[in-house]
């Protein structure tokens, strides 16, 4: 009877640098062109921020709240409020997706380097927020009446780099714990809550006396407030320093719940 003997290629040790920079790289490729030829996620990922402000942001031109230039705050808010979204549902939801459908063991079993599935993911969450920023940017200059400085530009596309990476951190948490079929009603009731709790929509101040207290237990909050920091719009009581430190934590708790929780599993199986 004849054997079907499948040969690997090289493993990880004899791999030289430029073939693994070759293979992260091609892995992130298609991991963002999957998900930009997938118009249900890519239209409503891009779509949703890009559609309230224009409902909300660029009907307000001109107007202001508090001192602030309500287009401009605005622009901050729905900028967190796309980067969060491009995170948890492209990693919570995608990866939960993926692991119920085997092609997370497919992967694992591969040679190719576990990171490489995970980094890849990553990147184009913060590819589509760069996106995300760069489009409402323009939205707001063409018909917002905001005034952007290149200096502001730069560091909200910096800040969106980074920014992502919480969620990314939380989006991995979700797809290890959740269900596939249940992954988009999870990430939604987190998501539309923390992002109005966090003062992504409207202002922390014209919030219910009640519900202000929450915000700053919330990574989006955190999120916002340097968001804001870049337009000059922070609260007084804002310490840059102080979010930075809120998001990294944040992040840490995340990826250690996950290494746990995937730990687990490895050994229940």
């Amino acid at each position: 009877m004849a054997t079907l003997t499948v040969t690997y290629p090289a493993g990880r040790a004899r791999r030289t640098l430029g073939a693994t920079l070759s293979l992260y790289a091609k892995e992130t490729k298609y991991e963002f062109l999957k998900l930009i030829r997938t118009s249900v996620f890519s239209l409503s990922v891009i779509g949703l921020p890009v559609m309230f402000y224009g409902m909300f942001g660029l009907s307000n031109r001109g107007n202001t709240m508090d001192g602030m230039y309500t287009a401009k705050y605005l622009l901050g808010g729905y900028c967190c409020f796309g980067m969060v979204g491009a995170a948890l549902f492209g990693i919570g939801v995608g990866l939960a997706s993926e692991r119920a459908q085997g092609w997370l063991e497919l992967k694992r079993s591969s040679p190719m380097p576990a990171m490489a599935y995970l980094l890849a993911k990553c990147i184009t969450a913060q590819a589509f927020g760069l996106i995300i920023v760069s489009v409402l940017a323009l939205l707001a200059i063409a018909f917002g009446g905001v005034h952007l400085s290149p200096i502001e530009f730069a560091k909200m596309l910096g800040l969106a780099l980074a920014g992502v990476l919480p969620f990314a951190a939380m989006g991995l948490l979700i797809a290890l714990l959740v269900p596939a079929n249940a992954a988009s009603g999870v990430v939604n009731l987190i998501y539309l809550p923390m992002s109005f709790l966090s003062g992504l929509w409207i202002p922390i101040q014209f919030l219910p006396k009640y519900l202000k207290p929450i915000a700053p237990y919330l990574p989006a909050f955190h999120l916002s407030q340097l968001m804001e920091t870049v337009f000059g719009y922070q609260r007084r009581d804002s310490v840059a320093l102080n979010h930075w430190a809120g998001l990294a934590g944040f992040t840490l708790l995340m990826l250690g719940i996950s290494w746990a929780v995937f730990h687990r599993a490895e050994q229940d199986a």
